[in-house]
């Protein structure tokens, strides 16, 4: 991918970089922290910090999936989340047999008001709360270290 695709992108609209792309909904979860707010990033299947984040499901609104998403991969129990999306970024896509595709990803904010101990992936992934400056320096999409700049 060239800089131009992986560039970040805010607002209500999309901005469309790839027609072929597919779109996955991400949930940015965030708390205020003892000094400063901060953000709840998961261990991707790859082992990279990232968003919860999945494709969209039927009968659900987008808000709606990304709140499930951070339910199932980082035990979200109870937050607001905003009805449009805040930002996104566009990546890429890696599957099992080695293909990687671009990927759009509409990004909800959940401000977080309560967490479980059990959750559905609690023994695949770990989480992390961390400082917004902290995981800017942790994740390596480049597009969602941008959108997390954007927050600082």
């Amino acid at each position: 991918m060239s800089t131009l695709d992986r560039s970040f992108w805010t607002g209500l609209s999309i901005r469309v970089v790839d027609a072929d792309a597919i779109l996955q909904v991400g949930a940015l979860c965030l708390r205020q922290g003892k000094a400063e707010q901060e953000v709840l990033l998961v261990k991707s299947s790859r082992g990279r910090w990232i968003v919860p984040k999945g494709w969209p499901m039927d009968g659900h609104t987008d808000a709606e999936t990304a709140k499930l998403e951070a339910w199932e991969e980082a035990g979200v129990l109870k937050g607001k989340i905003s009805k449009a999306p805040i930002g996104g970024y566009v990546t890429e896509k890696r599957f099992d047999d080695g293909r990687t595709v671009p990927c759009h990803v509409a990004v909800y904010r959940i401000d977080v008001k309560e967490m479980a101990k059990a959750y559905p992936e609690a023994a695949l992934r770990k989480r992390k709360w961390m400082s917004l400056n902290d995981a800017v320096r942790k994740v390596d999409d480049s597009g969602l270290k941008a959108l997390l700049k954007s927050l600082l």
